[in-house]
């Protein structure tokens, strides 16, 4: 039985939390780790939006689901989701 997306979520939550205190028990390699993670999160919301739009979504709708405007989603996302763009596009053509 796959596990729901909001649960999934929620587990994940529930260890960043328990990485933020092992890591404030820890040294400098614990806290550069966690700190770390911020990438991991910021590419995944990356893929997550450009899943989106690709699927027919709008930046009005990314927007909406961030809790900001249109533009305040493509200005803070857009780039990035172009740069995964351009990085599928690179595989592709190596891969050919």
């Amino acid at each position: 039985m796959p596990v729901e997306t909001m649960d999934y979520l929620a587990a994940v939550e529930r260890m960043l939390r328990a990485a933020g205190r092992r890591a404030g028990d820890g040294d400098e390699f614990e806290l550069s780790g966690l700190v770390g993670l911020h990438g991991v999160l910021e590419a995944a919301t990356a893929t997550a939006i450009r899943d989106w739009l690709r699927m027919g979504r709008s930046w009005s709708d990314v927007g909406r689901a961030l809790g900001v405007t249109r533009t305040a989603a493509h200005a803070r996302w857009a780039q990035r989701v172009a740069a995964l763009e351009g990085r599928e596009h690179d595989r592709r053509l190596h891969h050919e």
